[in-house]
Parts: structure tokens; sequence; C-alpha cells
């Protein structure tokens, strides 16, 4: 039995949520033109006045991932600067997102499980074997994010669902 890598349990999941992230936007951008609503409207929406946006909601997956990755490799994750406003602009990050994802390689997280990864937010601080961080830290955090974004968009009347949340599968039919 072969065990799962850091690799495995990272990029290619945080690519995968990304996608979803950027098919939600498909459908958010489709339904805002039927119905004739402002695009700002959607990109702005939250579902409680201190929770962000739908755009807060996708930056901060991005930078869950992207960070992750940095956190636990010698790879450089890349700084944006949280200023998307519009559809076009947000699809723009998820996709520079993915590419920097896509160009880390599994000898980049190597040795990763056992890096230690200090957080620091304002007076919270922990240090965390790379594996547990994954598992404990980067990987609710975004899907936590992810999830509030599906749940913002179904506020709006957006017709998103479970298998929406789930993703594409290359499944062949049986």
């Amino acid at each position: 039995m072969q065990s799962l890598s850091m690799y495995q349990i990272s990029v290619p999941v945080f690519v995968r949520g990304l996608g979803v992230l950027a098919g939600y936007l498909d459908k958010a951008e489709a339904h805002a033109k039927a119905g004739n609503t402002d695009p700002a409207e959607m990109v702005n929406a939250r579902l409680a006045p201190d929770m962000l946006s739908l755009a807060g909601q996708i930056q901060r997956a991005s930078d869950a991932s992207k960070n992750a990755i940095g956190r636990l490799s010698a790879v450089q994750a890349p700084r944006f600067e949280d200023n998307e406003t519009t559809f076009a602009e947000l699809q723009e990050r998820i996709a520079k997102t993915i590419t920097f994802l896509e160009s880390v390689q599994p000898a980049d997280l190597q040795d990763s499980a056992t890096h230690p990864v200090t957080l620091t937010f304002g007076k919270f601080k922990t240090t965390l074997q790379g594996d547990a961080y994954q598992l404990t830290f980067a990987l609710p955090n975004f899907f936590f994010h992810v999830a509030t974004a599906h749940a913002i968009l179904r506020n709006q009347g957006v017709a998103v669902g479970k298998l929406d949340y789930l993703g594409h599968f290359d499944i062949e039919p049986a």
C-alpha cells in the first residue's frame, strides 16, 4: 500500500477547488446577466455584515492555497493585491493561482510533512508540523472559503448545488 504524499494532498486538491470557484463565477455571471443584475452586487454579496464578500472568499481561497505551498516548501508564493472587483478579475486571480500551483513539483514538497510551520495571527501563535498544518489548518481554511462562496451564491439565487461543489469528475460512463 502506497501512502499519500504531501504533494497529492495539496496541489491537486487546491487546483480542483479553485476550478470549482471558477465554475461558480461562470454561473454567477450568467445569473447576473439573465436577471439584469449589476455584477458588482454579486461580487460584493456577503452572508453577514461581518463576513467577507464573494470577492473576499475567492481572494482568501487563493491565498490559502498558494501560501500553504509557500509555507511547506522553499517555493516563493506570489503576492496579489486583493483588489479584484469584477468576475473577469476574479477569474484572472484564480487562473494565476492555478498557474503557480501547477508550477510546483512533487519534489518541492518532498520533506514538508516534518517541516515546522509557524502561524501568527494577532495574539494567536502556534507551530505545527507540516502534515498537521496541511490537514488541520490549510485544507480546512481553503474549503471554508470555497463553501462560503457556494453559500453566498445560493443566497443570491444562483443555481449551484452539491455536484458543483464537488467539481468535475473524469470518470468514464458505466
